[in-house]
């Protein structure tokens, strides 16, 4: 070869190189005259090279891939990063993934990226069924270039029907694998006929062994944040329930305090209505209320029941309601009003101040028991041997508050439907002193008109009793041997209601007309005759008239008139106008039968006490 000939050639193999350098295509390449083997060598170089640059621009989108996946902490978007990555990099249609199923034994399609077909993607692939089952059964990555033209799949309709609907020809499937567990599949897949290169089916692994780390990493994290979460809650309701002990535990010791020192049902109630807040009320065995906090509350009889039934406080459409028993013995209730809803912890802490109430009310029943037991020896002394030692009766009295030598009213409260003991317990806050004497509740009350306050009483215990309570009163009396006398009057009095069937009413003698003159301890038969016809007596004085002379006439004829003119000396129709003067004066009914006869009583009592005084 000549000099000419070495440049020439130098020449032309700078260019070749110039050519690999700029990327020259294939063609170009052969275009330079230069020996074939030289030609054929920079092809290899320039594929080299095209293949290296090919590898690090695929590793370098797994680095990226990887740290975007790592940046993820939530599986669903990790998932949608996996398929888009994978749909990127192949440069395919359309990329999904599908998961197993542990529980049925199956995968099915969760996330896709570039499908269209709904079908598609509700498909469900038994293990071995479609390429997607065999990758998932065989934990081998499986590529066809004609999915439906390929017979190493099990083709099924479902499956089959769903590819041919998003209209995909070749797929590529991968798996998901965590060591040996497979937990899905990722695809590739193109809508029409492609070989999948050994580098691509490698690409696509290196893609889902990134994914399914990241995948089993966000589980995890995802896995250990509920374990957070749920650790957080549990802390919480432990915390909770600390403070409810210490609520619990505080409002014990204030209560037990309140009973230790001895504290009223009133306390506890306010102390209970502080604690849990809400209104309270404490209710004895019969619905009477015994303290109250706060608002008005209704006491249900059937939650009562409820209560006492099951041991426990129960919820009520206001509030709750808690049994106050002692063992078996029912006491009475406790209420919270307020309608709020009570957890565990407050609605022991609830029950709890049911306990300590029954103890209130059980050093309540002994404590009254005690004083009844005192002051109906009082009262027994009293009414049984009022001389015996007057002094001494009333210094009795004045230790138990009760001043014998003050005018009181002497009562007796008679029922047959309800117990003398629960009779008189009510009875207590209607007197100074009450006891039960000769089998019927005694009350000695302060006052100047019996009457009044047997009426008075006598209501308020029916209602209350919710039965017919009879009070006979008498007095006034202001020394032991007046309140004996005034007891024995009341006795009469109360025994005259009943026998005139006035059960449930209340009344002294003085109110039982004629009857409580003929029964009266004093008669005052000038008052009476007053009472029952003074105003006829009145009117004969003022006018100069006698219709005391015509009543007399009237009655001792038999009310018949033509024998009372008579009688009378005058005309019949004068009569009639005196006995209309007369019903004018004494009222349209004296002449019914039980009025006619306490009027002719006081017409003899008149004409007795004037002879008298004639």
């Amino acid at each position: 070869m000549t000099v000419v000939d070495g440049a020439e050639t130098a020449r032309a193999l700078r260019r070749l190189l110039e050519l690999l350098a700029s990327g020259a295509g294939s063609e170009q390449l052969a275009h330079v005259p230069v020996d074939p083997k030289a030609t054929e060598l920079a092809l290899r170089i320039r594929d080299t090279v095209a293949e290296h640059r090919r590898r690090e621009a695929e590793l370098a989108a797994l680095f990226d891939t990887a740290s975007d996946l790592a940046r993820l902490d939530d599986p669903d978007a990790v998932l949608r990063s996996i398929v888009r990555r994978a749909r990127a990099l192949l440069g395919v249609d359309v990329s999904y993934l599908s998961l197993k199923n542990e529980a049925e034994g199956n995968t099915y399609v969760r996330v896709t990226d570039g499908s269209v077909s709904a079908l598609f993607q509700d498909i469900v692939l038994g293990m071995g069924e479609g390429l997607g089952g065999l990758v998932a059964q065989t934990a081998r990555p499986y590529a066809t270039a004609d999915y439906f033209d390929d017979e190493r799949f099990h083709h099924t309709s479902s499956i089959d029907t769903g590819v041919l609907d998003e209209g995909l020809t070749a797929i590529l499937g991968v798996p998901l694998a965590i060591g040996s567990n497979v937990i899905g599949v990722l695809f590739a897949s193109d809508r029409t006929t492609r070989e999948f290169s050994a580098e691509e089916v490698a690409l696509l692994s290196s893609l889902a062994d990134h994914a399914a780390i990241a995948l089993d990493n966000a589980h995890l994290l995802d896995e250990t944040r509920r374990a957070v979460a749920e650790l957080n809650d549990a802390n919480a309701t432990i915390s909770a329930h600390n403070d409810a002990m210490r609520r619990a535990e505080d409002a014990h010791d204030r209560l037990m305090d309140l009973v230790l020192r001895g504290g009223d049902l009133a306390e506890v109630a306010a102390a209970v209505a502080d604690v849990l807040g809400g209104a309270i009320a404490v209710y004895d065995a019969d619905g009477v209320v015994l303290a109250r906090t706060g608002g008005e509350l209704s006491l249900s009889r059937a939650a009562v029941s409820a209560s006492r039934t099951s041991g426990r406080a129960v919820s009520t459409e206001d509030g709750w309601l808690c049994a106050v028993q002692a063992g078996q013995e029912f006491l009475g209730s406790l209420v919270l009003g307020g309608g709020r809803s009570l957890g565990e912890a407050d609605r022991r802490l609830f029950e709890r101040a049911g306990v300590v109430t029954a103890v209130l009310l059980m050093q309540r029943r002994s404590v009254a028991r005690a004083e009844d037991e005192v002051r109906g020896e009082l009262l027994s002394d009293l009414l049984t041997a009022p001389g015996r030692n007057p002094a001494a009766l009333l210094a009795r009295g004045r230790r138990l508050g009760v001043d014998l030598s003050a005018s009181h009213a002497v009562l007796i409260a008679h029922s047959d439907d309800v117990s003398r003991r629960r009779l008189a317990t009510a009875a207590v806050r209607h007197a100074d002193l009450v006891g039960v004497h000769a089998d019927e509740v005694v009350l000695l009350v302060r006052g100047a008109d019996p009457g009044a306050l047997a009426r008075s009483v006598a209501a308020e215990l029916s209602s209350t009793m919710d039965s017919p309570v009879t009070v006979g009163a008498a007095g006034p009396a202001a020394s032991p041997r007046e309140l004996a006398v005034a007891h024995a009057e009341a006795a009469r009095c109360v025994a005259s209601l009943l026998a005139l069937g006035r059960a449930g009413e209340g009344a002294s003698m003085a109110d039982l007309g004629f009857v409580g003159l003929l029964l009266g301890e004093h008669a005052d038969l000038g008052a009476y005759v007053t009472a029952t016809i003074g105003p006829v007596l009145d009117y004969d004085e003022r006018r100069g008239t006698d219709l005391i002379g015509t009543l007399r006439a009237y009655f001792a004829c038999g009310g018949n008139l033509t024998r009372a003119k008579d009688l009378l000396h005058v005309h019949v129709n004068t009569v009639v106008q005196r006995l209309d003067r007369i019903a004018s004066l004494l009222g349209e009914q004296w002449q019914a039968p039980e009025r006619a006869l306490e009027i002719q009583l006081a017409l003899r009592l008149h004409r007795l006490t004037s002879d008298r005084n004639g």
